[in-house]
């Protein structure tokens, strides 16, 4: 689950973590007060999309179709309000709320479609002196969890790795002992913080606390970019970029409850309600497929005929039922692809292990008694009661391609949309 930067934010600040004051509105009046309460003559205005480069972005309907292009391939655009503005007035935090709530931010990360904001936050300005990146997530290469921060703070990170990697410092945490005093002070010694006492022991207590914020509530990436250095001295996460572990939904459930659904694609929210592994893609071939290792080995194959033919056949979706799935959550899967416009054939391959074939085949018969088949369906069914499953699909009198192999599969299926 992704959080908005105003949630990771209040997050922080429960556990002692110093982020600058702000709140989020829905409504520009809420946008008013939200600055009004805040005081001062200097304010920040953001939008709450899940999304980098947001204040280089720029929203469809002000912007032309070429300055939207540009952004999509990160050049930048003079003038106009990007997703995140810089307002000296209450009049500029107005403007800036009026323009981003209920319109689409186009970033070099949305892709040309932008997405819809729902929600802004207001905080305060910084005196920035200096900015560092920090952030603390999972190295799957040695499967452990690594404090990771650059000199080069402000900037991509993906950027600073092409560009000038010896500017990236790790540390990594032990299993048991955690993040220790020690690594704390030598990362904050090696970012040039050990100059000011007050940056050092700031710094330090910084990198202890991010780590105890992301083991607390299982995330799987927490970074702070920037990560600020005031005149004062003090190390202050003035941005806040969180996602929790979907497996600790039972630990954290009150945070799952406050997960932006508006952000999340219609089909995966939905095939998450179910239970299942629903990624949406832009290729015409719906997947049903159950083991992601097996789902994978299926989208490889559809690619590989569709090249051979020299046909546009691509997958639709990337869809897992998993090795357990019932009765209901097959004719839900069946279903999910089915509403899809872009798709013009189906293809199920099932290896049943803990799966029964079985109950696929009823699913499927379901999901087609439910909602109709307007395109073909190619079924592939190998493993536990297998040839019950054949059965009973060949008993329904429905205009089911079966298959006897993958790779009989794969040929149907681009067969299929090739007419």
């Amino acid at each position: 689950m992704k959080l908005h930067e105003y949630q990771a934010k209040a997050l922080l600040a429960a556990e002692g973590v110093a982020v600058p004051p702000g709140f989020a509105a829905e409504s520009v009046e809420e946008a008013l007060a939200a600055a009004e309460k805040l005081g001062g003559n200097f304010w920040v205005v953001k939008a709450m999309v899940h999304a980098g480069g947001r204040g280089k972005g720029r929203f469809q309907g002000v912007a032309t179709q070429e300055e939207l292009e540009k952004v999509v391939q990160g050049i930048p655009v003079e003038g106009g309000i990007g997703g995140v503005a810089l307002c000296k007035s209450i009049d500029d935090v107005r403007a800036a709320a009026e323009a981003m709530l209920g319109n689409v931010l186009v970033t070099k990360q949305t892709g040309i479609d932008g997405v819809k904001v729902n929600t802004i936050f207001v905080t305060v300005g910084a005196d920035i002196e200096r900015e560092i990146y920090a952030a603390v997530l999972l190295d799957r290469q040695t499967s452990q969890i690594v404090l990771m921060c650059s000199s080069e703070g402000g900037t991509e990170i993906e950027e600073v790795a092409e560009e000038n990697p010896d500017a990236i410092v790790k540390a990594y945490a032990h299993p048991l002992g955690g993040l220790s005093d020690f690594q704390a002070r030598e990362m904050a010694f090696k970012l040039g913080l050990g100059d000011n006492k007050k940056s050092l022991f700031s710094g330090i207590k910084m990198f202890k606390d991010l780590y105890n914020v992301f083991m607390k509530y299982d995330a799987d990436m927490l970074e702070i970019n920037p990560l600020i250095v005031e005149p004062s001295g003090a190390v202050v996460a003035l941005d806040a970029k969180m996602s929790i572990d979907s497996n600790a939904f039972f630990r954290h459930k009150e945070l799952f409850a406050q997960e932006d659904e508006g952000e999340k694609d219609p089909y995966e929210a939905e095939a998450e309600k179910h239970h299942l592994n629903f990624i949406k893609l832009d290729g015409n071939i719906g997947c049903m497929v159950n083991g992601a290792g097996l789902a994978m080995a299926t989208m490889d194959i559809i690619k590989y005929e569709a090249q051979n033919r020299g046909v546009e056949a691509a997958p639709a979706n990337f869809l897992d039922v998993g090795g357990s799935a019932k009765h209901e959550q097959i004719k839900v899967a069946l279903e999910l692809i089915s509403k899809d416009p872009a798709v013009e054939c189906i293809l199920v391959n099932i290896f049943g292990g803990i799966m029964s074939c079985q109950v696929i085949a009823e699913g499927v018969l379901a999901a087609i008694a439910e909602c109709g088949l307007t395109v073909p369906l190619v079924v592939r069914l190998s493993g536990n009661k297998a040839e019950e499953g054949k059965r009973i699909l060949a008993e329904s009198d429905l205009a089911v391609i079966t298959a006897d192999n993958l790779a009989e599969a794969a040929q149907k299926a681009v067969s299929a949309v090739q007419k």
